[in-house]
């Protein structure tokens, strides 16, 4: 980005940490963690991806503070008063951290960025409204063997959670893709896909390993985005080839036919 931009991008980064932070949506380590990832993303990312990344922030603390009475009567909030600290932050900001760098530093095919990118978003968002919305549905059952279990169990899932998780990532596919790519066509599919993988991910992670004491519910968060960005990712190089199969098997036909029309001598 230019350098004008990168300077503004660093000063709303930092106008906006110190804003949560005096709000009581984040700790004072949790604010220096999100300078810290917005000012990766503005300045080895794109102006597209930082914006992308500061609405869904936003989107993401006002889906915590949503209903945020109630959680606490239930003690389903997150911290005292639903305030994030720098482990929620790293959890959800640092796999769209990793895939900037790998795409600044291995210089990726701009689509391939893209659906990496807006995956990582797509899977912390569903996960985020899956914990914060699906709260609200009393019936809850557990991933791995769909048994009735209590509100805020780690692995369960709800109808309500599920519909409201599946909606948010392809919201995200939709924005992201008309944000990054400035277009909306069927590859928004790919991270909307992927979101919706790596947020089951985190439910079965929850009850396999988070469970067991293997990972912590942060670690599972990054984890599960990271996959889901490695997942996009694949999905992405077989719809590539695929639709390169696709113009060189018309283009070859076309040929084919053309030829056939030639008379012979």
């Amino acid at each position: 980005m230019d350098v004008v931009i990168v300077a503004a991008a660093l000063l709303l980064t930092a106008a906006l940490s110190v804003g949560c932070y005096y709000l009581r949506c984040i700790t004072l380590d949790g604010a220096v963690a999100s300078f810290a990832v917005g000012s990766i993303v503005a300045v080895f990312g794109s102006l597209n991806a930082f914006v992308l990344l500061t609405v869904f922030t936003a989107a993401g603390f006002a889906a915590t503070f949503y209903g945020i009475r109630q959680k606490m009567a239930e003690g389903l909030q997150e911290g005292k008063s639903g305030e994030r600290n720098w482990k929620n932050v790293l959890g959800v900001g640092l796999p769209p951290c990793i895939i900037v760098l790998a795409h600044y530093l291995l210089n990726f095919d701009p689509e391939l960025f893209y659906v990496m990118f807006i995956a990582t978003l797509a899977v912390a968002g569903a996960d985020t409204i899956a914990s914060e919305i699906g709260v609200r549905d009393k019936r809850t059952y557990l991933i791995t063997s769909m048994k009735p279990c209590e509100t805020g169990t780690n692995g369960g899932v709800s109808r309500l959670g599920t519909a409201a998780s599946t909606a948010t990532a392809f919201v995200i596919a939709v924005l992201g893709w008309l944000v990054m790519a400035g277009r909306l066509d069927a590859m928004l599919l790919v991270p909307f896909v992927a979101g919706v993988f790596g947020n089951i991910l985190d439910s079965v992670f929850g009850v396999v390993l988070e469970d067991a004491g293997y990972i912590s519910k942060y670690a599972n968060n990054a984890s599960t985005a990271l996959l889901g960005a490695l997942f996009a990712g694949a999905l992405w190089v077989i719809v590539s080839r695929s639709r390169l199969v696709f113009v060189a098997t018309c283009v070859t036909s076309y040929f084919k036919r053309e030829l056939l029309r030639i008379p012979k001598r």
